[in-house]
């Protein structure tokens, strides 16, 4: 009788696997490699709002952060999503960065960052790209790399042949 129940089991289970189309094993894991070997831009991994992380993330898939977060990203080719509700204290690398929550620590991001108007950063950013919008919070050092022209920054010390450091400050008015 038990291996009557083994057999249908086994059955059942070689049914599904045909009707669903086998996948390979790395695939059910989260391998984010689509089957012509590109990374895809869909596969996103998600840390909601009831956890909490202190280590290093690396990976080859987008990161969207609800939760909290301390320690290293490190998503080179992917975008990294810090959500309204996020508090991270991190050293981000990516390829794309969105901050919508509290951050403090340094971003690097090879293409783009930009900041909504939910965003509390404070730390230093390197980019190519930067949008900030209306009501966004920033306490940070920002240096933005150009193109194949080189321009002197206005600072007096340049931090390589391509860049430029950018400090913004926002100084409120307060009534006496």
């Amino acid at each position: 009788m038990l291996i009557k129940r083994n057999k249908k089991a086994e059955e059942k289970k070689k049914q599904i696997q045909e009707s669903q189309g086998s996948q390979p094993a790395s695939s059910l894991f989260g391998d984010p490699k689509t089957p012509h070997g590109e990374y895809s831009a869909t596969n996103k991994t998600t840390i909601g709002q009831n956890i909490s992380i202190e280590g290093v993330i690396r990976g080859n898939e987008n990161l969207e952060i609800d939760g909290l977060m301390k320690g290293d990203i490190e998503l080179k080719n992917n975008h990294i999503t810090v959500g309204p509700k996020a508090k991270v204290e991190a050293e981000i690398s990516a390829k794309n960065v969105t901050i919508s929550g509290q951050m403090v620590g340094n971003i690097r991001a090879t293409e783009n960052v930009k900041f909504t108007k939910e965003a509390n950063f404070t730390g230093e950013v390197k980019t190519k790209n930067i949008s900030v919008e209306n009501g966004a919070y920033l306490k940070a050092g920002i240096e933005m790399a150009h193109g194949a022209k080189k321009i002197p920054s206005s600072l007096g010390s340049e931090s390589g042949p391509d860049s430029e450091t950018i400090v913004l400050v926002n100084k409120a008015k307060t009534k006496e």
